[in-house]
């Protein structure tokens, strides 16, 4: 241990040996064992007692230096290697809040776009006005998680230790949080913490139960059943009693967490009630990741169908912060509502037709096609086919998006996988036909900005394939993945200490007025 520290931490100094500093040999060997098992606060209190000896007169500088830079290592080597997610965020916040502070200090007056009026009547597009730190959207490359692509996160974030090829969603959610990217350990911390976290309190439960599930949207299920989660919530509790605002971040964190731990749960039970006669779920087995969880629960025992679901929990997780649902959580978030009342409003944002229902209306289109035209149609009945929708002044459902102008990166991961798992599935088959001809079919009428395909060309597609056919259901699978981006953003949200969101509005006569317009 002290010769790894003397070549990390010395710089080249062979002269100084660790003997002669028993100031530095102290500090570090009564905290030692502490620091490996890195119990929450352990980094705060170490950073207090160098603050102290450093402090000390009678400690040489060389001494002081050398402390300085072994206690740095040595907190970097646990932030990497710890499973301390909180302890991490803890040690990390109060820096990401100095420069903040520091950035807003230097550039708080300083412009970085404009409003037009179409941009105000035109749902806000194009207006940069908040601050997300967990992903990016480029038009050209597509959704960015804390720097790192789809495909990169394909290859570096940890898969299931049975087999698996695609990214664990615990491993995404690491990333979100702390913009690291997490080791093997870190990942089944995670898988266990969620598991130990998933019990329902009985009154959820009763609720579930007692909805009339056939009559009940299963968005409407799960936002009412997270609503009424919020008599567990812990920052809810706290702010009651009276904590500082420094403090709101580790309760958040906590409920957070809770509730992404009984989002399949929940979940589960839905699918159950409303499309298998209340059979039940089983218990979480603490043994297996989130995902396989999930799915078992669900009924669904295939390893494909949970890689599947691995690689759609990740990848529909977040997608900047000015989507629906993502700024509604941010909105409500920002009224301190605790983290299950900011989320159930996210859902009902979600659940939408203008946001989370476009996969089911881009399987309703692939299925009267395959209906009219029969399996393997040629491409040209196929393209006659997307020319008589177009001229009915119908859109072609899955093409295009608000942001984006190349393929969708989450589109294309999962053709991969198709072209991998069930390259010959008719409906598939239909997808690939469909995504080589209607590009050009949009670029020639030269209304249309992104011809290519988003992520609901595919996504529902191959949850039909592995037999999960409810369309109704698939903006609950949208939401319980969407947790992991929203709930990491309101954690940093806290920790920055935003104030609740209040931007102008304007009638249209005021308007008017303001840009010299007169009627």
């Amino acid at each position: 241990m002290w010769s790894n520290l003397r070549k990390l931490c010395f710089h080249g100094n062979t002269n100084l040996k660790i003997t002669e500093l028993p100031i530095l040999r102290k500090a570090l060997e009564s905290t030692l064992l502490r620091i490996q098992e890195c119990k929450y606060n352990v980094k705060t209190e170490y950073s207090q007692k160098l603050e102290e000896l450093v402090q000390e007169p009678q400690i040489p500088t060389h001494e002081i230096e050398v402390l300085q830079n072994v206690t740095n290592t040595v907190l970097r080597g646990i932030a990497s290697d710890s499973t301390d997610l909180k302890g991490i965020l803890a040690s990390r916040i109060p820096k990401e809040v100095e420069k903040v502070k520091n950035f807003r200090k230097k550039h708080g007056s300083t412009k970085v776009g404009e409003v037009t009026v179409d941009m105000m009547y035109g749902g806000m597009r194009g207006i940069k006005g908040l601050v997300c730190e967990t992903s990016s959207l480029d038009p050209n490359e597509g959704i960015t998680f804390r720097g790192h692509s789809i495909p990169e996160c394909q290859k570096v974030l940890p898969k299931s230790p049975n087999g698996g090829k695609e990214p664990q969603p615990e491993g995404l959610f690491w990333l979100l949080v702390t913009g690291e990217i997490p080791n093997r350990a870190q990942v089944d911390w995670l898988s266990k913490q969620w598991a130990q976290r998933a019990e329902l309190p009985s009154h959820v439960v009763n609720l579930l139960n007692n909805l009339p599930s056939q009559k009940v949207h299963p968005m409407s299920q799960l936002s009412a059943a997270i609503t009424a989660c919020n008599t567990e919530s812990k920052f809810a509790e706290a702010y009651n009693r009276g904590i500082k605002k420094s403090e709101y971040w580790e309760y958040i964190y906590e409920d957070s967490m809770d509730l992404i731990a009984k989002l399949p749960v929940i979940a589960a039970m839905i699918y159950r009630n409303t499309y298998q006669d209340g059979k039940g779920i089983g218990a979480i087995d603490a043994s297996k990741d989130w995902s396989e969880n999930f799915t078992r629960m669900c009924g669904f025992d295939s390893v494909e169908f949970t890689e599947l679901m691995r690689l759609y929990l990740t990848i529909h997780s977040d997608h900047e912060g000015g989507n629906v649902s993502a700024h509604t959580v941010h909105l409500v978030g920002s009224a301190l509502s605790d983290p299950y009342l900011s989320f159930a409003a996210g859902l009902n944002g979600l659940a939408g037709p203008l946001h989370g229902l476009a996969n089911q209306e881009v399987l309703i289109f692939l299925t009267k096609m395959l209906k009219e035209l029969g399996e393997n149609a040629p491409d040209e009945k196929v393209k006659e086919y997307c020319l008589k929708t177009l001229k009915s002044g119908q859109v072609i459902p899955g093409y295009g998006h608000a942001v984006l102008r190349k393929t969708d990166p989450r589109y294309t991961c999962q053709r991969e996988f198709a072209q991998k798992n069930l390259p010959n599935d008719p409906m598939f088959k239909l997808v690939a036909q469909v995504y080589k001809i209607v590009p050009p079919i949009l670029m020639e009428t030269g209304k249309v900005k992104n011809p290519w395909p988003n992520v609901d060309a595919h996504s529902g597609v191959l949850l039909q394939y592995y037999g999960m056919k409810e369309m109704n259901y698939y903006t609950v699978l949208f939401g319980v993945s969407r947790a992991l981006g929203v709930l990491a953003s309101l954690i940093w949200d806290r920790a920055y200490g935003l104030p609740i969101e209040r931007p102008k509005s304007m009638s249209t006569d005021d308007l008017m007025k303001a840009v010299g317009y007169t009627a």
